[in-house]
C-alpha cells in the first residue's frame, strides 16, 4: 500500500532540489571549462617535483 498523495511541501523541495542541482551543475561547468583554459595553455605549467626550475633561474651572459 503506496502512499499516492502528493503533500505541498514536496512540492517546494523539489523545486529547490532542481535548483541546487542546477547550480552544482553550473559550479562543475564553471571548475571545467577553467581546467580546460589551464590545460590547453600547457607551455607555462611546472609541476612541483623538487627539481631545478630553469625558466625561473637568471640568465647568465657570457
Amino acid at each position: 500500500m503506496a502512499i499516492k498523495v502528493e503533500h505541498e511541501l514536496h512540492k517546494r523541495r523539489s523545486g529547490r532540489n532542481i535548483g541546487l542541482g542546477l547550480v552544482l551543475v553550473a559550479f562543475v561547468a564553471i571548475v571545467f571549462g577553467l581546467t580546460v583554459v589551464k590545460i590547453s595553455n600547457g607551455g607555462t605549467i611546472e609541476g612541483f617535483d623538487h627539481t631545478v626550475r630553469y625558466s625561473i633561474e637568471p640568465k647568465e651572459d657570457n
